[in-house]
């Protein structure tokens, strides 16, 4: 493989679209801890002093949606001055929800290829494809560049919330770019970080000289402490570091932004370096394959390399809506693998249940935010779903599975 630049970004939870993720998810969290069985597609958009909620959803569950709203909002930091055209007290929040469509509900309720088996009687809530990825880059199994890129966004969000750097707001973005040397991460190429903030930083004023101090602050508190355990470390000398390019951002959030949900899913995913089969996770309860499905295959990319079975391992699934059984599964290892892609296959298929109701005994997914204190999936709708290391996602937790891989390897071997 030739030597390339590979770059991945992130954003903080204030950005605009992040916004929109965690309220989606808020209401799923809410939702399901009071009925479990609720069926929710929750979309959020926000601009300068609005915030809208739409969708279907069906449930028992009686929620304060507007309540719910302003709480989230005001957690993230858009509150009093620094609210930015964003106040968390007075944007307006309209509710315009319907229920699920009878004809989903129907092929959801009752699979096509229903029969005895009862995890057979729950069909994909939609049609679709689902992918799931896993190397070893890092410790977590994830590429490298959207890995230090979340890093970066996790701690610009600490240093503002414990307002170690109280000119912070809370729109933010960051970008990484990774030098590779045959196919292997060697060096940190380049580090972007734009970050919103006050106009006046302790009485200064000038534009450049405001940049600079961002950028000396950011990279004493932000840069070091979220690379400081990593092997390949940034460089002050080598590495390029840019700081909000063109020259300030004081204006930001909704009020910079139109916000969706949905609108991140290469940052929720692999940072562009593995492929994502378009669905957004979002304010989708877990019949929603995108959401559960994708969990699902990053399960087994995971298990398989967590096994040393392959370097890398890409997961497709496919699915048809009111089908339980996957209509398609594909492993690519990128000829890494130490066994054939056809018997990994045959591993997948033997070894993991991939209908939408498996998935979800699987991973408890209904039952996870009220076991979580009525947060669970709003916890995943900031820095990625895949390769937390600040969260137990039971999607993560591999090390039996790889157990069990490695052991069924043998007769391939």
């Amino acid at each position: 493989m030739s030597d390339f630049i590979f770059t991945s970004e992130s954003v903080t939870e204030g950005h605009p679209d992040k916004i929109c993720d965690q309220i989606s998810d808020a209401v799923l969290d809410a939702l399901l801890t009071e009925d479990p069985e609720s069926r929710v597609a929750c979309e959020t958009v926000v601009n300068t002093g609005l915030c809208l909620l739409t969708g279907e959803i069906t449930s028992k569950a009686k929620v304060d949606y507007i309540k719910l709203v302003r709480k989230v909002i005001k957690e993230i930091g858009y509150e009093g001055y620094k609210a930015g055209g964003f106040d968390a007290n007075s944007c307006a929040v309209l509710v315009a929800l319907d229920e699920q469509s009878p004809d989903i509900s129907q092929g959801v309720n009752e699979a096509d290829d229903l029969n005895d088996d009862l995890e057979n009687n729950t069909g994909a809530g939609d049609q679709g494809i689902m992918f799931g990825y896993a190397c070893d880059e890092t410790p977590e199994l994830m590429p490298l560049p959207i890995s230090l890129a979340h890093r970066l966004a996790i701690q610009l969000a600490k240093v503002r919330h414990d307002k170690i750097l109280n000119y912070l707001l809370p729109d933010g973005k960051t970008q990484v770019s990774i030098d590779y040397e045959k196919g292997i991460p060697v060096s940190i190429n380049t580090i972007l970080i734009s970050t919103q903030h006050n106009p006046e930083i302790d009485g200064i004023k000038n534009e450049e000289e405001i940049r600079q101090r961002i950028k000396e602050d950011l990279w004493k508190n932000v840069v070091i402490p979220a690379t400081e355990d990593l092997e390949i470390k940034p460089n002050i000398d080598k590495t390029r570091f840019l700081v909000n390019p063109t020259g300030k951002f004081v204006v930001g959030g909704p009020q910079g932004d139109a916000g969706l949900t949905g609108r991140k899913i290469i940052v929720d995913t692999y940072g562009g370096y593995a492929r994502h089969g378009g669905g957004a996770f979002s304010g989708k309860d877990p019949t929603k394959v995108d959401r559960s499905a994708a969990y699902a295959a990053r399960y087994v990319a995971k298990s398989i390399v967590k096994a040393k079975l392959a370097k890398k391992a890409e997961v497709q699934l496919s699915y048809a809506i009111g089908v339980a059984k996957p209509i398609s599964i594909l492993i690519e290892t990128f000829d890494t693998g130490v066994i054939s892609q056809e018997n990994l296959t045959e591993l997948i298929k033997k070894h993991f249940d991939l209908r939408p109701e498996a998935i979800i005994k699987e991973f408890n997914l209904r039952n996870l935010p009220k076991k979580m204190g009525g947060e669970f999936f709003r916890k995943t709708a900031s820095y990625g779903h895949f390769g937390r290391r600040d969260l137990d996602l039971p999607w993560e937790m591999v090390e039996e599975k790889a157990t069990q891989l490695l052991e069924a390897s043998k007769e391939f071997q």
